[in-house]
C-alpha cells in the first residue's frame, strides 16, 4: 500500500470496501436489537428480497402484492413485518427511497428535473415536483446546492 507500484491505489480502495462490507455484515448479524429502520430491514432475511427489488428498480410501480410475493409472505403479513422492521409501510418506504435518490441526483448532477422524474417512475415533472415538495418542504428546482441546469 505504501509503494507506488501499479494498481496500488485501486487495491487499497477495494481492500477498504471489503473490510467495510465485513464489518457491516457483522453489525447486521445482530440487527434484531436495533431500532426500526433501513439497516434493520436490510438485515431481515424475510424483508431483504423486497428491499432489493425496490432499490434495483425504484421507477417500477410496485404493488404490495408483488413485494409480498418476493418475500414469500401474504400481503398483510408482509406489510406488518416490513413496518415493524423498517419503521414505515412498504410503499411509504419506496416513496422515501425515491425522494432520497432524487435529492442525491439533484445535488450531484445537472440532470433535468423532468428527466429525473421519469427515471423515478413519475408520469410528469409536475407530479414529481409536488411529491418532492411534500416530502422535503422545497421545490426540486430550488434545492440549495442544486447543480446548474435546473430544468
Amino acid at each position: 500500500m505504501s509503494s507506488d507500484r501499479p494498481g496500488g491505489k485501486r487495491v487499497t480502495e477495494y481492500l477498504s470496501q471489503l473490510v467495510f462490507a465485513h464489518i457491516l455484515r457483522g453489525y447486521l448479524a445482530r440487527s434484531e436489537s436495533y431500532p426500526a429502520g433501513w439497516l434493520r430491514a436490510l438485515a431481515d432475511e424475510r424483508i431483504a428480497p423486497a428491499l432489493r427489488l425496490m432499490h434495483t428498480d425504484p421507477a417500477r410501480p410496485w404493488q404490495l402484492a408483488e413485494l409480498a410475493q418476493a418475500a414469500a409472505m401474504s400481503r398483510s403479513a408482509f406489510a406488518g413485518v416490513f413496518t415493524s422492521v423498517a419503521g414505515v409501510p412498504p410503499l411509504t418506504y419506496l416513496h422515501q427511497w425515491r425522494m432520497r435518490l432524487a435529492e442525491q441526483t439533484l445535488l450531484q448532477t445537472d440532470t433535468p428535473v423532468s428527466q429525473m422524474a421519469l427515471s423515478l417512475g413519475y408520469a410528469s415533472e409536475s407530479a414529481f415536483s409536488h411529491a418532492f415538495k411534500r416530502e422535503t418542504g422545497i421545490a426540486p428546482q430550488t434545492l440549495p446546492g442544486r447543480c446548474p441546469r435546473a430544468t
